[in-house]
């Protein structure tokens, strides 16, 4: 006997991966812990992380929206806003570094800097520049609406079961006058670039490891009942400002990013991996999820990944999971198809593109 000869089919790539059919390839993911219907779950992220909202509400279970939208505003202006796509209106958090910002800024009492950014009589958040696309009408205003977003987390993290954050870049600028990481390249969505001030950085596994570890005793301290599922985003750099290609960068940064986030889960029971990006650019699976650009992924693919995920959790620990799952359709899944750059700041990247 040996170790081997008693692990189960999907531990074998010829039964687990060659053998099925492409669509038939399952198990990939046995949850760590039981996510129940009844139990407040907070979603954050990359662009690709405004999918999970939505598909647990469809799926019955307690996706909490922190931040609701005021009456009046059409479906077209909530999304805009950014209500509905992720649990608080931060905008899109690519960066380890960014989650633990939003986290200490939340659940400390350091708020922020004071700075915001003016253009003409409109005010702007530097660290969540398109959230707000008209802007605010002065620079209390601005910060009150910060106060307000951290308001929420510190709230919704304190009565949540579940969070779940997806990894997107590792790519950054940094301000070296407040120390602070922003969401995206200063001069591209709003404000403007300083090459004395904004510096770019490119995380390693060490850094990103060392920020998910932060932002997880963070979250636990808040909430020592809380867990915390990490998953990467399958979607592509749309441009890098290494120098390097397009497809070497993005190479790096997904391997950096699914890298630590399998350490921190190794180390942590209360912390889980999901592999969405697996499930996406897992080369079986041969680029049928992504639309022709190559970049963003297709809602037959988006389903192909809640379908795992969903699955899994029927599977999971204590039989925990979804046990009524409703079929409702939600006109808040529109963005799908148009690629979901409506909410991917760096999509902004490809218009400064050369040529």
């Amino acid at each position: 006997m040996n170790p081997y000869q008693s692990l189960p089919s999907r531990s074998f790539w010829r039964s687990a991966v060659a053998e099925p059919e492409m669509l038939a390839i399952g198990e990939v993911w046995t949850p760590k812990f039981a996510i129940a219907p009844d139990d407040a779950v907070l979603t954050a992220g990359s662009c690709f992380a405004r999918h999970l909202g939505p598909a647990l509400l469809d799926e019955g279970m307690n996706w909490r929206e922190a931040e609701l939208p005021p009456p009046g505003l059409t479906e077209a202006e909530r999304r805009a806003r950014h209500y509905g796509a992720f649990s608080f209106r931060t905008g899109t958090i690519y960066t380890a570094a960014t989650l633990r910002q939003w986290l200490a800024w939340a659940l400390t009492d350091d708020t922020g800097p004071d700075e915001v950014w003016r253009e003409g009589d409109r005010f702007f958040d530097p660290y969540r520049p398109s959230v707000e696309p008209d802007g605010y009408a002065s620079t209390e205003a601005t910060l009150a609406a910060r106060r307000s977003t951290l308001a929420a987390i510190r709230g919704a993290v304190a009565e949540a079961g579940c969070l779940i954050f997806t990894l997107g870049l590792t790519e950054a600028w940094r301000d070296v006058v407040t120390g602070t990481v922003h969401p995206v390249c200063p001069g591209t969505v709003r404000g403007t670039f300083d090459a004395g001030r904004h510096a770019f950085h490119n995380f390693t596994v060490a850094e990103v490891h060392r920020d998910l570890s932060a932002a997880v005793a963070l979250l636990r301290a808040a909430n020592p009942r809380l867990t915390v599922l990490l998953t990467v985003s399958p979607v592509p750099l749309t441009a890098t400002a290494t120098g390097a290609h397009a497809l070497t960068a993005t190479t790096y940064s997904k391997s950096v990013l699914r890298a630590a986030a399998g350490q921190l889960a190794q180390e942590h029971d209360h912390v889980d991996y999901f592999p969405s990006y697996e499930l996406i650019t897992g080369f079986p699976f041969r680029g049928v999820f992504f639309a022709p650009n190559l970049r963003a992924v297709t809602p037959a693919g988006v389903a192909f990944v809640m379908r795992h995920f969903f699955d899994a959790l029927e599977r999971g620990p204590a039989g925990a999971g979804p046990t009524d799952p409703t079929a409702t359709a939600s006109d808040r899944r529109a963005d799908a198809a148009d690629g979901g750059d409506l909410y991917c700041d760096d999509a902004i990247l490809d218009h400064y593109r050369a040529g």
